[in-house]
């Protein structure tokens, strides 16, 4: 075979996989459930469930994804999303109004984003560093906070907007995807949004160009601690009670979400349709494993083999262009 088509193989095989990797990806699970055990998995009540639980993953994805998008990473999503769920909780049993609590609670997650963005652009260090260090920080204040106690005994006016639903659609749901369709505008008719897709394709280009690197990474960060405090919000309503380690291990679904998603980790590719359904595949992964009554340790060796294939198959397609 000559070099000329073997080439042509690599790029049809590379814009075969940008386009339809993902939803591709998603039909196979639900063909593989749909025969397993079908009577678990696509029922009027397991449906709603697996959205609900989707909906996590979504807006911690979503986030993921800006990080991920300049070529950095967010480790600290899942604690973001644990500890602004705890203060929104601990607020509202306080006797402070929902929806004062809630929108306090989403402000917090801005503001452990900025704090990321800020440490990252001070110290120059890779947001990798940084964010692992916040994680720990955050993590630490959730326990301090709570005393390492649960806390639980919410407004009837919180847990039954949180557990409604619009036709056989979550409210979580819902909240979910006008995240995403507000994040879609923001990256495709934004200026800002088209900047920070620059600024991780290359970073010293974009600077020449004229782009304020630093004030871009800061909104690449925010974004994601606003997204992490909105999923922690949705994360305290489908659980019922806030627990001193909400949130723990749910940056790994986000970083595959996004990854599976079509995000590249070498920076300036993704789209957010692809990070929904990515989040959407991390929730029918851990429904259906767990309706296969699949041990948890398990679903863990899954979601680390998953990141490391798409991973793998971006690197194989970009190293062949």
């Amino acid at each position: 075979m000559s070099k000329n088509n073997q080439k042509k193989q690599n790029l049809n095989f590379g814009i075969l996989w940008q386009r339809y990797g993902t939803a591709g990806i998603f039909l196979l699970l639900v063909v593989i459930l749909a025969i397993a055990k079908p009577s678990s998995i696509f029922t009027s009540s397991s449906v709603p469930q697996i959205l609900k639980q989707s909906s996590v993953n979504i807006l911690l994805a979503l986030g993921e994804f800006f990080a991920i998008l300049i070529a950095g990473i967010d480790l600290s999503v899942g604690a973001v999303a644990g500890l602004s769920g705890l203060l929104t909780a601990q607020m509202m049993v306080m006797g402070v109004p929902v929806w004062v609590a809630v929108v306090i609670g989403i402000l917090l997650g801005t503001v452990a984003g900025f704090l990321n963005g800020f440490l990252v652009n001070k110290m120059d260090l890779h947001p990798f560093i940084i964010t692992l260090g916040t994680q720990s920080i955050y993590q630490g204040l959730m326990l301090v906070i709570s005393k390492s106690q649960n806390i639980y005994g919410f407004p009837v006016t919180f847990t039954k907007t949180m557990s409604a639903s619009v036709g056989f659609v979550p409210v979580t749901v819902i909240i979910a995807l006008a995240a995403a369709v507000i994040l879609w505008f923001f990256t495709t008719k934004c200026k800002v949004g088209r900047n920070i897709y620059a600024l991780g394709g290359n970073k010293e280009a974009a600077w020449y160009s004229g782009v304020n690197t630093k004030l871009h990474t800061l909104v690449v960060f925010m974004i994601s601690g606003t997204c992490a405090g909105l999923a922690g919000i949705v994360l305290l309503g489908r659980v019922g009670a806030a627990a001193p380690t909400a949130g723990t291990g749910y940056e790994t679904y986000a970083i595959a979400a996004s990854i599976i998603g079509g995000t590249s980790f070498m920076g300036g590719k993704g789209k957010i349709p692809g990070v929904v359904i990515g989040g959407l595949i991390i929730g029918i992964i851990n429904y259906g494993m767990t309706a296969l009554t699949i041990p948890s340790s398990y679903q863990k060796i899954v979601m680390g083999a998953l990141i490391i294939i798409s991973v793998a198959i971006d690197h194989f397609v970009a190293s062949k262009k």
